[in-house]
């Protein structure tokens, strides 16, 4: 895997890396490989707020068009909305047009499968043989046999609304709440939730114009959220990212709660309802060591997967865990869907916070967070590996691993989405470990940027 799809699909500079092209590949080969068994397959796209997203939605329409695929568009949605309405729909596949929380002039494709889904690794590289060997899987099909859109019987957005209602139990009416959609697909679902649950919201990140997702706002840059939570005297503030599959939380003396604290909390309400399965908590090896005490010390036992939800899920499917995700905020809560949903997680973790009867503060308080630095290294596509059997990077390593004395990690990933390798370092001295991770991080772009 990896020619063309990364850990959360195929994603690169809209028409650029990204092309009409290679969309309208993407579509033909997508449904060719999801829906062999079906003459007609039903493909349903979603897309979030960035201005490329209409050039990319009629090019992967036409591609699966051409193959005798019918489309069901349903506009702005999160991607998880995706993921439920795909069942919902009895289609045979999703398809969201997102590149998260990267900049708007990136665009990504990801595809889920009939069940709600993210594609195992072995049918993206199906579909990633085909474009690559350039196999043509239409066999040129005309008359009625093409394929044509078709309207949904129900409202989509309404559909998924009223199931993230559901979800919650508890009554969260006159909470006062702030909310941040980044100007992403977000941002008209999540007020419509929150203001027919009875919350007090007010909203930023909500006035998209297709530039300016994510920009300066949203789950990757929650400062005006943190401001805004202040400002009001909210109770708790809620950021999503541009695809709306992340939850960055801010309590109300407008502190981040990260994934890592979301999860612990929600983590021990299931407990304590009897609703946390075998005990597990499933995370990645970027969970902070302070995540690991705290779970350990309420009786879980925690499972280590590789960096990705997707991943994340996979674990969690063969062990029968319900909570996982990542320090990031991409949580799945199992019981409810199949994929990390921002929204669905800030309901559960307001359920806690009401459960619990503590303010935000005193709940994400009780978790003690290792200071964590990370720093991206700026390298080219093609060498983002090279690290792994570079000599003088792993001196550098073991010599850093050396001075740390055991009191703190040293983890470096390549990034699945873009030209970067991450650099993480964890211990109890802040100016140390920021030291630290420049330095390998420098000596990193030095070598292969």
């Amino acid at each position: 895997m990896g020619r063309l799809f990364g850990t959360d699909g195929v994603r690169g500079i809209a028409n650029k890396e990204l092309t009409p092209e290679l969309a309208f590949n993407l579509g033909k080969a997508g449904a060719h490989v999801l829906s062999k068994k079906k003459e007609r397959p039903v493909i349903l796209i979603g897309k979030d707020t960035r201005i490329s997203g209409d050039m990319l939605e009629d090019a992967l329409s036409a591609g699966i068009l051409a193959v005798g695929g019918n489309v069901i568009k349903v506009g702005v949605l999160p991607t998880p909305a995706i993921a439920y309405l795909v069942k919902h729909y009895k289609a045979d596949a999703g398809v969201v047009i997102s590149a998260s929380h990267n900049p708007f002039e990136y665009n990504g494709i990801k595809f889920f499968n009939g069940k709600g889904f993210k594609l195992d690794d072995a049918i993206e590289e199906e579909i990633e043989d085909i474009i690559i060997r350039n196999i043509d899987v239409n066999s040129h099909i005309t008359g009625d046999r093409l394929g044509r859109c078709l309207e949904g019987a129900e409202d989509a957005q309404t559909l998924y609304a009223d199931f993230l209602k559901s979800c919650m139990d508890v009554d969260i009416k006159g909470m006062k709440l702030v909310l941040d959609c980044a100007n992403g697909a977000s941002y008209a679902v999540a007020e419509r939730v929150y203001r027919e649950l009875g919350a007090d919201i007010t909203v930023i990140g909500n006035t998209p114009d297709g530039v300016n997702i994510n920009d300066g706002c949203g789950s990757t840059h929650p400062e005006k959220l943190q401001n805004m939570v202040i400002a009001t005297g909210a109770d708790l503030g809620l950021a999503f990212d541009g695809d709306a599959d992340r939850l960055i939380a801010v309590d109300e003396k407008g502190r981040v709660i990260d994934g890592d604290k979301t999860i612990c909390i929600c983590a021990r309400m299931l407990k304590e309802t009897g609703k946390l399965a075998g005990n597990r908590v499933t995370a990645t090896v970027m969970s902070n060591l302070g995540f690991h005490k705290y779970l350990e010390e309420l009786g879980c036992t925690i499972d280590i997967t590789q960096v990705g939800d997707r991943y994340v899920l996979e674990r969690m499917l063969k062990t029968g865990g319900v909570i996982g995700g990542e320090q990031s905020g991409h949580i799945i809560f199992l019981s409810h869907t199949t994929t990390g949903d921002g929204i669905l997680s800030s309901l559960q973790l307001l359920k806690a916070v009401k459960m619990f009867g503590k303010k935000a503060s005193e709940l994400s308080d009780e978790i003690t967070i290792f200071p964590q630095v990370l720093r991206n290294a700026k390298v080219k596509n093609e060498n983002k590996r090279k690290f792994e059997e570079d000599p003088e990077i792993l001196a550098d390593i073991a010599r850093l691993e050396q001075l740390l004395d055991g009191e703190g990690r040293i983890l470096i990933r390549p990034s699945g989405t873009e030209p970067l390798v991450r650099v993480m370092l964890e211990g109890s001295d802040i100016e140390s470990i920021t030291k630290f991770a420049e330095e390998l991080a420098d000596s990193l772009t030095r070598k292969f940027g």
